[in-house]
């Protein structure tokens, strides 16, 4: 405090106060409030060492979610019947999927879909649970119009990251963003010139300074479940959220893709 400007202990006094309105407020609902402008708490954000306002709450809501979840798990004891273990485990998945929504942002959105929609081909990566991430968007964008393509296999995962061109997208999966093996992939993509898209729960790692588009999926290590777990329920909801959106934006090319599959895979049912 002693450090800061007038106006700039004005709004730090402001985020003490009110830290979970703060997480879950946009920069100009915020600054209207305190009466001063966007730019005067984005650069209080950057003072901070954050990259900006984005990071900021990003952090804000990473400490919400962690008091949040300790505080759900924590209340589960020994004796604690199965349903009710069972509903404190998806009080947190909840909580997670709210605080990934909050991380959503419209640019974002926008360029992602203008990514996939413009590209001539996107391709899913990932290396262990991610991987089954990977095959999830895979399996729903095989239904839209966008060329796609994902394979398990990593050796057969750099094959395809090297014969990525400009004209093409690789969206890449990985939960702390700092595995070798997706760190490789990512600069195997980066050597070709495709979009590299990136959906992470780290927005600091490796992967995501390599990414054009980072996507961030908020999730918290808990005792008998990896924070990978967690994430894994946010993530698959960004990509149903893309999934939809690209869908819209081709919504007559969409419908004839969708009834192709349809059509195809009806006489197995």
């Amino acid at each position: 405090m002693p450090n800061l400007s007038q106006k700039e202990q004005t709004i730090a006094q402001y985020i003490l106060d009110h830290p979970e309105k703060v997480s879950h407020s946009s920069i100009s609902d915020l600054s209207k409030e305190l009466n001063i402008a966007d730019s005067t708490f984005f650069q209080f954000t950057k003072k901070l060492g954050f990259s900006g306002f984005k990071n900021f709450k990003l952090a804000l809501l990473m400490q919400e979610s962690d008091s949040t979840i300790l505080s759900i798990h924590e209340t589960i004891e020994q004796n604690d019947n199965e349903l009710t273990i069972s509903q404190k485990v998806f009080d947190s998945n909840i909580q997670a999927l709210k605080d990934t929504r909050q991380l959503l942002v419209e640019t974002d959105l926008v360029k992602a879909a203008d990514l996939f929609t413009q590209a001539h081909k996107v391709s899913f990566f990932g290396i262990g649970g991610s991987n089954v991430v990977a095959q999830d968007a895979f399996h729903k964008f095989l239904r839209s119009p966008i060329s796609v393509s994902q394979y398990s296999d990593y050796h057969i995962q750099l094959m395809e990251a090297s014969l990525l061109n400009k004209t093409d997208c690789a969206f890449i999966i990985s939960h702390s963003g700092q595995t070798k093996e997706t760190i490789k992939l990512a600069e195997v993509v980066k050597k070709t010139g495709a979009a590299l898209i990136v959906l992470t729960s780290r927005p600091n790692s490796k992967l995501a300074e390599m990414a054009d588009l980072t996507f961030l999926s908020i999730a918290e290590e808990i005792e008998f479940r990896s924070e990978a777990l967690s994430s894994r329920i946010s993530q698959l909801s960004i990509i149903d959220c893309l999934f939809v959106i690209c869908m819209f934006r081709e919504k007559e090319a969409s419908q004839k893709s969708i009834q192709r599959v349809r059509n195809t895979i009806s006489p197995t049912k």
